[in-house]
């Protein structure tokens, strides 16, 4: 039992496309095309042609078997084309090269194919509100991968039904590069269902050609014997050598063209009826035996292909077990990781509040009361929740534009609390080093892109001010710009530097920034000061800052009393005349204050 949970057969996308006839209607469509297009068509074209049955949106691309044969042997047959050169003059596969990762290439024949159809492409497809099946044969299923691929930046897929490409003896169209920038994510390489016949030449040229072909998606190799999926790449390039019946060089791949008509029209007979002589025995390992039951199915079990093919079944099955074996499990969030950053968030929740209950904020009891039992938790919970969101953070800015995005938007509530939590702490260490300028100097890249990611998500506001819930929640709130206290140490280095006063924490890098200071001109830092006064009075304005600055033993309130004495008692502004009265502190607490 706990063995054959390894097994990957791709069982589920075949389910899907064989018991609504998905399948058969998508031979249908290239069949149509089959009936439309003339024998003496030149290698170098594609057809193509839009169907709309009941139930899906079709659009099926054609080419005939022998002049695809024809057109991937040939001289440039096995060529690539790399990513960078397709950026300059076709741009529209940019987005599946992830950072850190800047190339793939493309087989030149598929790709000049596609490129020369494109402008004429339907581009709304994705908007139908019908499943879209692209479909293709030969070298049209290339160009059908093509056109799936070139469509899967556009999709969102929260709430977007991902289209299904079906290639029918297609070629294999890139190398490992794009294997994995396609494989990696299983929602793009569950888009892909290949099939391919023993008796096909067309979808194995390129294997023995070049080497350096890989295949990606999920592959229904068929025979006479029966069907199976297979998803792992090297297993498919095993069996795709090992299980071709053909005679070398003498079969006419356009009499194969029937031979998936054949296929298709009895599949579901052959998918429930087996030669059960050719299955494992009962006392084979379940891994085993379900990698076996697969590859009888292919046909490969029958003496006289093995002996055709000089291959030795038994090592594919041993191989492919192994490969099963030590294959990760499927991309997901850990559950037990996920509970722990709730349990961390949760312990600097109940911090804030018994930080606030003492009269001094969390900010402030983080950055003077260090020595303590509880300081010596909070920092592990801090760092463990630091490591999480930066692993979070690179690995959706590493990831291609469409899935990077979908994980951007999953976790940015999560990562928005964190970071307006977290941040501050980072801010009181920081200070307490006697640094300054934490803004430019000292602020991780991650925070920057956490906040990045929320304002471009974030809508204009309608209305002029905060709305009433914001009011009602500014006791519990966090304070939303998570730099709010590296504005206020900025601050309060000002004043320090007009009222001549070395800061406690000030080191020998800010005594020597002091004395350069103290050639400048008073008028600048309080005209920089004044800034920070407008800041902070937007901030209280839009309910946007936490009532807890206003707590006796605040660095806010540290600044108010030093501010108030440089700019003097005459001096009045709208922030100046807010604290001067104590009662607007409640009042603001409350969610009562007009401004």
């Amino acid at each position: 039992m706990t063995q054959t949970q390894y097994f990957s057969s791709g069982l589920e996308l075949a389910n899907f496309v064989v018991i609504p006839d998905i399948l058969q209607q998508a031979w249908t469509a290239i069949s149509e095309l089959y009936k439309e297009t003339s024998q003496k068509e030149p290698s170098s074209s594609v057809k193509f042609k839009i169907y709309e049955p009941l139930n899906c949106t079709i659009i099926a691309f054609f080419t005939w078997p022998a002049n695809s044969k024809d057109c991937v042997q040939g001289n440039e047959g096995g060529d690539f084309v790399t990513s960078s050169a397709l950026k300059g003059y076709f741009p529209h596969f940019n987005f599946l090269c992830p950072k850190g990762n800047q190339k793939f290439s493309i087989n030149k024949p598929a790709l000049e194919l596609f490129t020369s159809i494109f402008d004429v492409l339907p581009k709304s497809v994705m908007t139908n509100s019908k499943p879209l099946i692209i479909t293709g044969n030969s070298l049209g299923g290339s160009v059908a991968s093509l056109f799936t691929l070139s469509l899967l930046e556009k999709i969102n897929f929260t709430n977007t039904k991902r289209p299904l490409c079906i290639t029918f003896g297609s070629p294999l169209i890139g190398d490992e590069d794009l294997q994995e920038a396609i494989s990696k994510y299983a929602a793009w390489n569950s888009c892909f269902l290949h099939v391919v016949s023993d008796q096909d030449p067309v979808p194995r040229v390129l294997i023995s050609q070049t080497g350096v072909y890989k295949p990606f998606g999920t592959f229904l190799l068929c025979s006479k014997v029966g069907c199976s999926c297979f998803e792992d790449p090297r297993t498919i390039l095993e069996l795709l050598k090992a299980t071709y019946s053909g005679s070398p060089g003498n079969q006419d791949p356009n009499l194969v063209f029937d031979v998936y008509g054949t296929f298709v029209k009895d599949i579901n007979r052959k998918v429930i009826c087996k030669d059960t002589t050719m299955l494992p025995e009962r006392t084979t390992q379940p891994l085993r035996a379900c990698i076996t039951t697969q590859i009888v199915a292919t046909g490969l079990m029958q003496p006289e292909k093995q002996q055709r093919q000089n291959v030795d079944v038994n090592i594919i099955i041993t191989e492919t077990e192994k490969r099963e074996k030590l294959k990760p499990k499927r991309e997901a969030l850990d559950p037990k990781g996920l509970n722990d950053i709730k349990v961390y968030m949760a312990y600097l929740e109940q911090y804030k509040k018994l930080s606030k209950d003492d009269g001094i904020g969390y900010y402030d009891k983080y950055k003077f009361e260090r020595l303590t039992t509880t300081y010596m938790d909070l920092e592990k919970y801090k760092k463990s929740l630091t490591i999480y969101w930066k692993d979070m953070v690179d690995q959706a800015e590493k990831r291609p534009q469409t899935i990077g995005a979908f994980l951007r938007t999953r976790m940015l509530f999560g990562g928005t609390n964190y970071r307006r939590m977290i941040e501050p702490l980072d801010i009181a260490d920081y200070y307490n080093k006697g640094l300054s300028d934490y803004i430019n100097n000292g602020r991780s890249e991650h925070y920057k892109k956490l906040e990045q990611w929320l304002k471009e998500t974030e809508k204009p506001s309608s209305s002029s001010g905060p709305n009433d819930l914001k009011k009602q929640n500014v006791k519990s709130i966090l304070t939303e710009d998570s730099c709010f206290w590296a504005q206020v140490e900025e601050a309060l280095i000002l004043c320090e530097l007009l009222t001549g006063r070395e800061s406690s924490v000030m080191n020998k890098e800010s005594s020597k920034k002091k004395r350069k200071a103290s050639a400048m001109d008073e008028e600048s830092s309080k005209k920089k000061l004044v800034e920070f006064e407008n800041y902070i009075y937007g901030l209280l304005k839009n309910y946007a800052v936490s009532s807890e600055i206003f707590l006796p033993k605040s660095s806010f309130m540290k600044w108010w009393g030093e501010y108030r004495e440089i700019m003097g008692t005459s001096y009045s502004s709208s922030l100046t005349n807010f604290l001067k009265n104590d009662n607007n502190y409640e009042a603001y607490a409350k969610g009562s204050l007009v401004f």
